[in-house]
């Protein structure tokens, strides 16, 4: 073969390149592999250790193990799927609060002050004491039945027929929910009369920051027979919420409620990109070359061809190489891969 030929041969294969995609590493544009101890050995040092830590800060930091299990393992119910299986216990009005030990009373009797009582408090197996009528089993009754059980008493015993008594709660202290996730001030609050989700995240000083999920999990004990101690959780979107004023989705909370806010569902990228970093998952799916653009795109010495993804599935991990360019230069976006939460985007440097 003369040299001229030899030199159209040459000329048409980086024709071909530019026109097919054909990429440093060649084979297929995207390649799944099982983790092995040389998957990544091309890596530098500082690559390797980012890797490393990224993993083992992985999820909610503080949140208990036992949480993570309880949501992977309760029955999920958007609001208006609770509420259709649960219309008896999809919320609390101000009427149905139920007294409990150390909640504080103002009893006002308006025909007779004298025995009126103000700081009135339930005693830890749910007594009040009641002058003339003496100790009053008030665990689990609301405000109107505790003003009809005092009404009736006067007149039982011939004090006062006909009495018109007013109860209020001064003081919630029987009830509680806790607040955990992405709030300025996660903790234990006691529950009142009305309280729904949003007070919740009030209370809490609300949601920390623009990496909080825009979704919120209420775990919830069922306290009615026959369902006494199962557990679901309502899944309930905060967008609908803070931006559409929806009502429907700030539900009533009840005792014992455990209102959680998990931070946003998120990728990260390191490597060779101009802003390496976390980044949440936008509300649509988002692919590699997307998230690569997200970060500023390459530097100059990325070695864009071995671009992989570190990717854990059911418990295994797993590398995907991705030829980048074959997808980008070569009109081969079908090939682009879904980035999925907690997804590691490694982008080497080139060596030539």
């Amino acid at each position: 073969m003369n040299s001229k030929n030899y030199f159209k041969i040459v000329i048409l294969f980086f024709l071909i390149c530019i026109v097919y995609g054909c990429a440093s590493d060649g084979g297929e544009v995207v390649k799944v592999t099982k983790v092995a101890e040389n998957a990544l050995a091309d890596l530098k040092k500082a690559d390797l250790e980012k890797i490393e830590e990224i993993k083992k800060s992985g999820g909610d930091k503080g949140i208990d193990k036992n949480l993570t299990n309880v949501i992977q393992q309760t029955p999920h119910f958007s609001v208006g799927e609770y509420v259709n299986k649960y219309p008896e216990a999809a919320g609390q009005s101000a009427k149905d609060y139920k007294l409990g030990g150390y909640d504080v009373l103002s009893v006002t009797v308006y025909e007779e002050k004298d025995l009126s009582r103000d700081a009135l408090r339930v005693s830890g197996d749910g007594y009040i004491s009641y002058p003339l009528i003496g100790r009053l089993q008030v665990n689990g009754m609301s405000t109107s039945e505790i003003e009809k059980l005092i009404s009736s008493k006067l007149a039982l015993g011939k004090y006062l027929l006909d009495a018109h008594v007013s109860v209020m709660v001064t003081e919630f202290n029987s009830q509680n929910y806790l607040v955990l996730g992405s709030v300025q001030k996660p903790g234990t609050y006691p529950l009142k009369a009305q309280d729904r989700v949003l007070d919740a995240i009030s209370k809490s000083e609300g949601i920390s920051g623009d990496k909080a999920s825009k979704k919120a999990m209420i775990i919830r004990t069922l306290a009615q027979e026959p369902n006494k101690g199962q557990k679901v959780i309502i899944n309930v979107d905060l967008q609908d919420i803070l931006k559409k004023g929806n009502q429907f989705s700030n539900i009533f909370l009840v005792d014992k409620d455990v209102i959680y806010i998990p931070t946003a569902e998120s990728f990260y990228i390191i490597g060779q990109v101009k802003t390496p970093g976390s980044y949440v998952i936008p509300e649509k799916e988002i692919t590699l070359v997307e998230a690569i653009s997200m970060a500023g795109g390459f530097t100059p010495i990325a070695a864009r061809n071995k671009t992989r993804i570190v990717r854990v599935e059911n418990g295994v991990e797993k590398i995907i190489q991705v030829q980048v360019d074959a997808i980008t230069e070569a009109g081969k976006k079908i090939h682009d891969v879904i980035i999925v939460p907690g997804d590691i985007i490694v982008v080497p440097e080139s060596f030539f």
